[in-house]
């Protein structure tokens, strides 16, 4: 069984273990769980996942406010060509997967505890 272990100096966080056929990738901060990340939106992210919606009114809100898709992508043409195409820039936002998920929250609020139908808001 040969195995070996190396360390990129251009990037001395990053350690390869390779054992016969099989290698496995381990970052630094893997290997030390008690270092802290700098992440200071994470208060604010822990908040947005922490919403519970109690009333439709809100709920129907909520709704209305969060876009179904990303309201920048567009697709823009002349004369059927198309000249370029502006990709979805919601995914910068650094709050996406939370509000997302917030909107998925009152949608099923709306349909499972108020019974409404939430197709207008596909």
């Amino acid at each position: 069984m040969k195995t070996h272990a190396t360390v990129s100096s251009s990037d001395a966080k990053q350690i390869v273990w390779t054992a016969q056929e099989s290698s496995i990738d381990v970052t630094a901060a893997q290997l030390s769980p008690s270092r802290k990340r700098f992440a200071p939106l994470h208060p604010l992210r822990q908040w947005l996942d922490t919403i519970e919606i109690r009333d439709a009114k809100t709920a129907n809100l909520l709704c209305q406010m969060i876009p179904a898709r990303c309201p920048f992508e567009r697709t823009i043409k002349l004369f059927d060509r198309t000249l370029c195409a502006i990709p979805p820039l919601c995914k910068l936002n650094p709050f996406y997967e939370q509000v997302v998920a917030l909107r998925f929250r009152a949608l099923c609020y709306l349909a499972d505890e108020c019974s409404q139908d939430v197709s207008r808001y596909c």
